[in-house]
């Protein structure tokens, strides 16, 4: 039955109906508009891991990078060549860093995970053999170096030093400066060769701790990249044998290819390198990244 009571109350229920509605479209809109505004844009994050060699290196690329891409964050890492590698291969970084380039068996392992590696070639160093300022020894042969990181050659008196034990010390086997030292010095660039260092050496996980070592040992020999020599050691002139001249490491003898311990640095993408990684390795090969890798002591491309 009809009532003017019963029409007011329904009258009533579908203004309160509508009114809620306004309110929560309004609500929505204010939340969408809110979150469109409050939402950061997301910088472009690249991660770099891998050669400690190449560490500072790749830090400092990543800070001046950042000044011309404010977009573009980098996350560098270390732990050795090997350690990048495998994050590579396991699809895991951007870019990894190596001071060796990949063994056979890596890229065997890459590609069984569906990943083609391809390699840049970012820079060169010189690997120095150092010893204390004090030890009177500024020169030796390859063969010299060999024997001595091997055991074959035990007390300094043998290179015509003071009757001292040599302590030898190396970087960890993780370390791409270890793999390239062991293949190139010790086992002489021969493939055949099965050579290993001594085991008495002493492995230690940074050129900073080998330099830090040898700065108190005058017994110590040990070796690392140029980048990482400071005044604190000498460096070792070296030969190829003795009828050839002795060199010592520099980025000009380096670059020359006088001194007859150097190397690539590498970085390697898992596939061809696309967008923001792109970009960031074109840059790599320009002169101010370049400029850096000679501030730091490497050698800058050709």
């Amino acid at each position: 039955m009809y009532s003017p009571h019963m029409h007011s109350l329904n009258h009533c229920r579908h203004f309160v109906a509508l009114t809620i509605a306004t309110i929560i479209l309004c609500a929505c809109s204010s939340i969408q508009q809110q979150t469109k505004d409050e939402i950061p844009v997301i910088d472009n994050i690249l991660t770099n891991k891998g050669s400690d060699t190449i560490v500072n290196l790749a830090l400092a690329w990543a800070e001046a990078y950042h000044e011309v891409r404010p977009d573009v964050n980098i996350s560098v890492t270390g732990g050795g060549s090997g350690t990048g590698i495998a994050a590579m291969i396991n699809n895991t970084v951007d870019i990894a860093n190596a001071s060796r380039r990949m063994k056979d068996k890596e890229i065997a392992n890459a590609k069984e995970n569906g990943i083609t590696p391809v390699e840049f070639v970012i820079a060169s160093d010189g690997i120095a053999v150092i010893v204390h300022p004090d030890n009177p020894i500024d020169r030796l042969t390859m063969q010299q170096v060999a024997d001595i990181f091997s055991g074959k050659i035990n007390n300094w008196t043998e290179v015509g030093g003071e009757d001292r034990p040599i302590v030898r010390l190396s970087r960890e086997v993780n370390s791409g400066t270890h793999v390239y030292f062991l293949e190139a010095v010790v086992r002489m660039g021969d493939k055949k060769d099965e050579a290993l260092f001594s085991t008495s050496t002493l492995l230690l996980p940074s050129s900073e701790g080998i330099t830090a070592e040898i700065a108190q040992n005058r017994n110590a020999i040990g070796y690392e990249g140029l980048g990482y020599v400071t005044d604190a050691v000498k460096t070792i002139a070296l030969a190829v044998d003795d009828t050839r001249p002795y060199v010592s490491p520099t980025v000009e003898t380096v670059m020359d290819s006088s001194y007859p311990v150097s190397r690539s640095l590498y970085m390697y993408t898992p596939g061809e390198p696309r967008g923001t990684t792109k970009d960031y390795l074109d840059w790599i090969f320009g002169p101010d990244a370049q400029a850096i890798v000679k501030s730091l002591g490497f050698v800058p491309l050709k």
